[in-house]
């Protein structure tokens, strides 16, 4: 029990700490509600909370002491979304350093030689043919920043613009936008304690770049709008500054221009997507292995022979995953064996055909993320600043139709993981197809089991086939006709991340449902890595006796999916399996039909 116990007041919204003589009036908003904190409580660890994307670093933020030297050249996804989670600081290196001040020292010559250059000395769009003087030329940055700043919606969550704000550094570190050091320096220190701007996440055609998103991003900068932080919350972004000793910066000629232009929001929100994916797609092959087990599948169709005469990549690395998971000689299944001598020809679709479905998924993310990666090491700024050369470039590296249509054909290739994951629960929850009670539950009709947990999974794959309709095959015409064709990538990026959780989400079920239909084959036993998988589940979630309220269940194992748990738990099976070079196993049956039987698995040797 706590004596004499120590309260702190905070809003719900971004929570901002409250004062004893706050007034309601004053610091709550609509739909804001206050929640007292006791110091010293701790969450509990069964604590899941609700959405997936809620912000941990709203939580028990700690300020982290690793960093990752940015140079414009060699950030990657992995990178990038580790930046978001708060697990890195930033620095420059010095050769970044270098690079930017020659290109801040060419734009300095070209304003005080009065030269007419666009973007530096005249308007923007469809104003580019008007000069701007000298003494209005900082006006004109800022006014830039502040005309568009007009996004609407939900801000981006805290880790989200984490992302966007480190990736609008390394583009800047490059050396080709013409910022000045004292600037980028600034918004270094504006990330390394997590100062971060309300960005509205709607706003943007992905093309000029991610104009409104970015003007939202640099307009905290500037200490005007609003911004966000572990130590104050949501307040006025100049007061957030302010609180952590740094000042708004002060735009020089061009320095407007080089902060929005690109397609870092993009880029950004696809390095989350294409990670998020990579990890689902792993999973999503354990998850297929054990509702083969479940259903009495055979592992004939993932004899290498069969994918050798196809060989596109995915395709084969599944089918090894599937035989390190299955493989009967190295992992004995008591649940393989027991149906070794049946009458089955072949497996349904869904089992048999996982390592092509599977595969072109794989395939599909390793293009992607190929070209999230590129276009988060590119310059895309226009005006491009060439000081070796010494003169400044209008070119379209702002155009965002190459991460647009990347994260198009990602939607598309990941939604098919959720589509034959959705028909696998449907054969698991159909006692015509699985041989196990109606909905995976006893008593039924007193208890619906499953039942519902299928038309969840039913309906987000419905949805997903609407998100999955690409977004950069529309394009509308902006700024009177001068910037006629745009990607729409940032809907691109937004839709990508939510068929991957919905994706997530249908795995989620299918895995809580292959472990209750384990309960019905027991004392049998699948393959040890997937017990392990069904012991991973079962540490969260109890077998499903009677009925109970489902959704935490669901949500539990999502966290689970989300966290790599699984993968992590199943990894080192498949690596030892594909780096001992076990002889692969192929048993007999009476359906599989061989001039010369196989030697007896027990006299294989292994070779080393």
């Amino acid at each position: 029990m706590l004596r004499s116990p120590t309260f702190a007041v905070r809003r719900c919204q971004g929570l901002g700490l409250l004062d004893s003589d706050d007034t309601i009036d004053d610091v709550l908003e609509d739909n804001d509600f206050v929640e007292l904190a006791i110091e010293g409580d701790t969450m509990s660890p069964d604590f899941i909370p609700y959405e997936p994307g809620v912000s941990h670093l709203t939580a028990a933020y700690k300020e982290p002491g690793e960093y990752i030297c940015l140079d414009g050249n060699s950030l990657t996804s992995t990178d990038l979304v580790n930046l978001g989670r708060g697990l890195y600081k930033i620095k420059l290196t010095m050769e970044a350093e270098k690079k930017v001040v020659k290109s801040r020292e060419l734009l300095d010559t070209i304003v005080k030689e009065n030269k007419v250059v666009y973007g530096i000395t005249t308007g923007f769009g469809k104003f580019a043919r008007t000069v701007i003087p000298v003494s209005k030329l900082k006006e004109l940055q800022e006014n830039l920043v502040r005309s568009h700043s007009a996004g609407v919606g939900n801000p981006l969550s805290p880790e989200r613009t984490r992302m966007l704000l480190a990736l609008r550094i390394n583009v800047l570190a490059k050396g080709y936008s013409g910022i000045s050091l004292e600037t980028l320096h600034a918004m270094v220190e504006a990330f390394n304690a997590s100062c971060l701007s309300f960005v509205p996440e709607k706003g943007t055609v992905g093309a000029s770049g991610d104009l409104a998103p970015l003007s939202h991003l640099a307009l905290g900068l500037m200490g005007e709008g609003k911004m966000w932080s572990p130590k104050s919350g949501w307040a006025d972004a100049k007061y957030v500054l302010e609180a952590h000793g740094l000042k708004p910066v002060s735009l020089r000629p061009k320095e407007g221009l080089a902060l929005i232009n690109g397609t870092q929001m993009i880029t950004s929100l696809g390095a989350e997507a294409v990670e998020r994916a990579q990890a689902i797609a792993q999973q999503a092959d354990i998850i297929a292995a054990l509702t083969l087990e479940v259903l009495k599948g055979t592992t004939k169709a993932f004899d290498s022979d069969i994918h050798m005469l196809r060989p596109h990549p995915g395709q084969i690395e599944v089918a090894q995953r599937f035989r390190s998971l299955l493989d009967s000689d190295h992992h004995p299944s008591q649940i393989g064996e027991s149906h070794r001598f049946c009458d089955r020809v072949q497996d349904a679709y869904t089992m048999r055909c996982c390592p092509q479905v599977h595969g072109v998924t794989n395939d599909t993310i390793k293009f992607v993320k190929n070209i999230i990666n590129t276009e988060i090491n590119s310059a895309t700024d226009n005006p491009m600043v060439f000081a070796e050369r010494g003169e400044t470039i209008s070119g379209g590296n702002f155009h965002g139709e190459y991460p647009a249509k990347a994260l198009d054909f990602l939607a598309i290739a990941v939604h098919e993981l959720a589509s034959i994951s959705e028909r696998r629960i449907e054969r698991l929850c159909n006692p015509s197809l699985s041989e196990l009670p109606a909905f995976l539950v006893n008593e039924g009709g007193l208890n619906s089991g499953f039942m519902i947990a299928h038309c969840t999974a039913a309906a987000l794959v419905s949805e997903n086939k609407v998100l999955c309709h690409p977004s950069s095959v529309d394009s509308l015409s902006t700024s009177a006709a001068t910037e006629d064709h745009v990607s729409m990538g940032g809907w691109a990026a937004r839709k990508a991340l939510r068929v991957i959780e919905h994706v997530e989400q249908v795995l989620a079920i299918e895995l809580l449902a292959a472990c209750q239909g384990i309960e019905f084959l027991r004392p049998l036993r699948t393959t040890t890595p997937l017990e392990k998988v069904y012991e991973l589940v079962r540490s969260l979630v109890k077998p499903w006796i009677k009925d109970r309220f489902m959704s935490p269940d669901i949500e539990a194992v999502h966290r689970l999916l989300i966290d790599q748990k699984v993968w992590a738990v199943a990894k080192p099976y498949i690596d030892k399996y594909q780096t001992e070079y076990i002889p692969e196993s192929r048993p007999i049956s009476p359906t599989a039909f061989s001039l010369d039987p196989p030697a007896s698995p027990r006299k294989r040797v292994r070779h080393e």
